[in-house]
């Protein structure tokens, strides 16, 4: 039997990869064929994607699929939430298309629906970057008057590779889930916060969950590529599809530019959830991600960025162990407070609140990496404190998935911090998870028994214990 290759496109909000991978030897072998760097671009005081660099870098990596003469049978594409395209009757985009940082959604954050009642359906955390809010202002801004589709950018991309802008006949599940205005329980447009903000229903679809197929290349991109492929929906929120690479009854951080920090099950809307900062979205299997919004690594890239890249990540971890052996304990702050989200500087920002809260305000590189990292850990355990008062249940371990958890000072410090054995990977969790999904649409036998055996057999996964 050939075992095919299976390509999972995986964009994130400061990069996008091609990854292929494929069943050898009963073990899931990746292999980065393409690598591109992607990140909000500011445009007459606006922050938008550049959808056309993105498309470029797309069928860049499929040339490459082909030149390398792997062909995959099929594509996935994740990304991070939230954004969408808006698409009018003549298939074409109603530009720019924004990215979530902007702060477009600000007169619209506390002014829709009062949250308390939001929460009660959606289940969604407050953040002003959630799709609810930014679909108010497009409206306010009559971009809706000229659309005809709204697709999240998973669906867009997909849409876009099988040469169709205007063929989508569902909303995927994950991605839906994380809008503010899907009905958590009954996995359905919540018709009634549509109503009540005057949205237009007709711009979305019905509801599917992942994975199913949406066709084959268009005619123009298999031109360019060389090759033929299905299009495959999987859990196109980037952290759905991580979370399909550990068990379902897993307490888990997956760790990037964001940490996302959960478990699945079933909603959980009560006030308690809502408060503690909870947010339900959906993941493969039609389970609920139940999971906090952590600021994650971009404080610590962005100051990394601001200090001109001198320093590697792991020259700052270096330093930032140096410094613990003469800081004092608890010089963290919360990293979930809203000037971190996107300050001009991040340096500036971490040093005002550090100042704000009567703290000695970190100075050196190796300062500014201790307090972010310890930062983190903190704010890892109070969310874990919450949500195992709000669950009622205790969680042995935590399991650290993604591109983060290849950080070893980091997971160190959460098993200190927490109190819990940290298993640490694995890192290409997102794409491990899409070419799972893609593997399960196409009844590949490596997944009949479910991911995570696949998974174990497959890539190192480290144990880390506190002090």
């Amino acid at each position: 039997m050939v075992n095919n290759y299976y390509l999972a496109i995986d964009m994130g909000a400061s990069g996008g990869r091609h990854i292929l991978g494929r069943v050898e030897q009963g073990r899931l072998v990746l292999e980065e064929i393409h690598r591109f760097s992607n990140g909000p671009q500011k445009k007459d005081g606006s922050l938008i994607w550049d959808d056309d660099l993105i498309f470029r870098e797309m069928k860049a990596g499929l040339r490459k699929c082909s030149q390398a003469g792997k062909i995959p049978v099929s594509v996935g594409i994740d990304t991070w939430g939230v954004d969408y395209a808006l698409v009018d009757r003549q298939g074409e985009v109603i530009k720019p298309v924004y990215a979530y940082r902007d702060a477009r959604t600000e007169p619209f954050f506390k002014t829709a629906i009062p949250y308390e009642e939001l929460y009660k359906t959606a289940g969604t955390a407050f953040q002003p970057f959630n799709t609810i809010y930014q679909v108010l202002s497009d409206k306010a801004a009559g971009r809706l008057d000229k659309a005809e589709h709204l697709l999240m950018l998973p669906e867009y991309f997909s849409q876009w590779l099988a040469g169709d802008l205007t063929g989508k006949k569902y909303n995927e599940y994950t991605q839906a889930s994380n809008t503010g205005l899907l009905d958590a329980k009954k996995k359905a447009w919540a018709e009634g916060i549509f109503s009540g903000l005057g949205l237009p229903l007709g711009l979305f679809k019905p509801i599917k969950e992942p994975p199913y197929d949406i066709g084959g290349l268009s005619k123009a991109i298999q031109d360019e590529a060389g090759f033929n492929a299905r299009v495959v929906m999987v859990a196109s929120h980037d952290t759905a599809s991580a979370v399909a690479t550990v068990s379902s009854d897993a307490l888990y951080i997956s760790s990037g530019t964001w940490s996302l920090l959960g478990v699945s099950g079933d909603p959980v809307l009560n006030d308690a959830a809502r408060l503690a900062g909870y947010t339900n979205e959906g993941t493969h299997g039609g389970k609920i991600r139940f999971l906090k919004n952590i600021m994650g690594l971009w404080i610590i890239q962005s100051v990394r960025h601001e200090l001109q890249d001198k320093y590697s990540f792991a020259e700052l971890e270096t330093m930032a162990r140096e410094t613990e052996k003469t800081a004092k304990p608890n010089w963290t702050v919360d990293v979930n407070l809203p000037q971190f989200l996107a300050p001009p500087s991040m340096i500036d920002a971490l040093k005002a609140e550090y100042q704000r809260t009567g703290q000695k305000v970190p100075e050196s590189p190796g300062e500014l990496a201790y307090c972010i990292y310890t930062s983190l850990a903190q704010c890892y355990k109070v969310a874990i404190d919450d949500l195992e008062h709000i669950t009622g249940k205790k969680y042995p371990s935590v399991s650290i998935i993604g591109g983060g958890s290849k950080d070893g000072y980091l997971n160190a410090l959460t098993a200190e911090y927490t109190g819990k054995p940290v298993n640490a990977g694995p890192t290409e969790a997102t794409a491990i998870g899409n070419i799972l999904l893609q593997m399960k649409q196409a009844n590949d036998p490596a997944v009949k028994d479910g991911y995570v055996e696949l998974v174990k057999n497959s890539f190192d996964i480290k144990t880390v214990k506190g002090k």
